[in-house]
């Protein structure tokens, strides 16, 4: 490596800890209100993505299940969205970015 070559400083925040707990967020979104007391606006700007993720995956299941086995296709596909948003906002904290998650990112901010 060349020792010009510097890496550069995180773009919005996120030390490694918060990083971690941005990621945990997205799979279980209690973890980081209940284990991390003073969050950083990187961590709670990802804590409610993940909020939001939560809540439109379980409406969404909630739905399609009261439609029964005739919508058991939708449900799939509706399920591979959800982990499509999941990795997707995993992604967003591994770059360090700070992005909506694409159509539900803005729809609740319920943890300041």
């Amino acid at each position: 490596m060349d020792q010009n070559t510097q890496t550069p400083p995180p773009v919005s925040g996120g030390e490694n800890n918060d990083r971690t707990m941005a990621m945990v967020a997205y799979v279980l979104f209690f973890v980081p209100l209940l284990a991390v007391k003073n969050r950083s606006a990187f961590l709670n700007y990802h804590v409610n993505q993940g909020l939001n993720l939560f809540i439109v995956a379980v409406a969404g299941n909630i739905v399609l299940s009261a439609f029964g086995w005739s919508f058991m296709m939708f449900s799939n596909i509706w399920s591979l969205l959800m982990v499509v948003l999941l990795v997707l906002g995993i992604v967003n904290v591994s770059k360090n970015e700070m992005k909506p998650l694409p159509v539900i990112g803005g729809w609740f901010n319920l943890i300041k």
